[in-house]
């Protein structure tokens, strides 16, 4: 997807995400949780992370979190 990061913020390790053992699934940007998932929308998004590289993985979390496209998120710092 060409364009789609043009000022390459995905290049760093900005989203992460973490699963709970009650089938929950948190999003993390800079540390700060901002989504979570929960059944069936948990494991869509595990099953389409699985096997990314790094920078896909990016896109597909801040995707998913849907108010990281517009460009005006403050820096994490």
């Amino acid at each position: 997807m060409p364009g789609t990061d043009k000022r390459n913020r995905l290049n760093d390790d900005v989203f992460s995400y973490q699963e709970s053992k009650d089938d929950k699934v948190f999003i993390s940007w800079h540390g700060k949780p901002v989504k979570t998932l929960r059944g069936k929308e948990a494991q869509k998004f595990l099953a389409r992370i699985s096997g990314l590289e790094h920078h896909e993985a990016q896109l597909v979390m801040a995707k998913v979190t849907g108010n990281f496209k517009r460009g005006n998120e403050a820096s994490g710092s």
